[in-house]
């Protein structure tokens, strides 16, 4: 603003009385001051003070100018302030971006704390389960499941994110328990299918152990496929078949016995994460920071967020369906529903 100096020059002087006043308020010299005053009304074209050896006077213009220019610097200086106080006070507004799941199963139930904790924050929680671009849609923060690629997003860990293998009790009394991975092609199955890809792979490791153990990789061909992972724990419920889901969404289920865990010790549960990220880690503003830190503890151990399904079953042994439960003598024969690479069926093998 290149007015600035002589706007504070010239408010200074009238309010003082003299250039050497406004220099000592305004910690410069009497020629500083001088000079900005001097900018000051060549940029405006009018004269604003009459200036002597030994007083100062305003002229027509400059009395109509002085209220107009105070009035100016104070909305600058109420401006500072608010910045300044935004800098250290938790106020605002915050946008989060999460999966559906996520959001209504963990971060959701936290916000009426929160919000009474902080009542100078404003939340906003868009639950949608496609990739956001935080700084573009101009979202504060953002929490999903994976890895997170963009390097100049700071990124912090809340948990992994093991999957299971599940389905319901009714299910598996009609079809039977697998007991290996090869009985699984016989099987229905429902996967999680988002928009332009591909139901995810699911993987085992092969049941000899040791370094001759090996992965084996299955693409699920299902007949029901759905883009919400909520979703299909619903249709797992409703009997539809075999599905791989996040094991933290669905423990309610298996702890009241309404889903089952299958080839617990065969399932690969895979290394993905859940992820809270936001896009600056200097300057970060209070409001944005209290809701990292305050979601950060309040989603870490000792939260069901972390258990593993050896966990759930040390606390619930019947969440697992033991093998040995055949299907029904009439029921039909299922046809096939998943199918693996040549080298995967070797791989079986071992």
């Amino acid at each position: 603003m290149k007015q600035l100096q002589g706007l504070l020059a010239f408010v200074e002087a009238a309010s003082a009385g003299s250039l050497a006043a406004a220099a000592d308020r305004l910690e410069l010299t009497p020629a500083a001051v001088s000079k900005s005053l001097a900018k000051l009304e060549a940029q405006l074209g009018v004269r604003l003070l009459q200036r002597s050896t030994r007083r100062l006077a305003l002229t027509a213009e400059g009395e109509r100018f002085l209220d107009k220019a105070r009035h100016a610097l104070r909305a600058l200086d109420e401006a500072v302030a608010d910045v300044t106080q935004s800098a250290t006070e938790a106020s605002g507004r915050v946008r989060i971006s999460v999966g559906h799941a996520m959001g209504r199963d963990w971060v959701l139930p936290l916000l009426p704390a929160l919000s009474r904790e902080h009542p100078g924050l404003t939340i906003e929680l868009d639950l949608d389960n496609r990739p956001v671009d935080l700084v573009a849609e101009g979202y504060d923060i953002g929490i999903r499941g994976g890895f997170i690629e963009d390097s100049s997003l700071v990124a912090r860990r809340i948990c992994g994110l093991p999957l299971a293998m599940l389905a319901s009790p009714g299910y598996l009394k009609r079809a039977g328990v697998p007991r290996t991975v090869d009985e699984l092609r016989d099987h229905e199955c429902v996967a999680v299918r988002f928009a332009g890809s591909t139901p995810s792979p699911w993987r085992f490791r092969s049941s000899s152990g040791g370094r001759g153990a090996k992965r084996i990789e299955i693409q699920p061909q299902p007949r029901l496929a759905v883009s919400d992972p909520a979703a299909v724990l619903d249709l797992a419920l409703a009997g539809a078949g075999i599905v791989q889901a996040g094991l933290h969404h669905a423990l309610p289920f298996l702890r009241s016995g309404r889903l089952k865990l299958l080839l617990v010790d065969q399932h690969d549960p895979g290394e993905r994460e859940v992820v809270l990220h936001y896009p600056h880690r200097r300057y970060l503003a209070p409001r944005v920071r209290v809701v990292v830190d305050t979601l950060l503890a309040r989603l870490g151990p000792p939260s069901d967020l972390h258990m593993t399904a050896q966990d759930l079953l040390a606390e619930v042994p019947d969440a697992e369906a033991l093998a040995g439960a055949r299907p029904a003598a009439d029921q039909p024969a299922l046809r096939r529903k998943t199918k693996r690479s040549a080298s995967d069926a070797s791989a079986s093998k071992a």
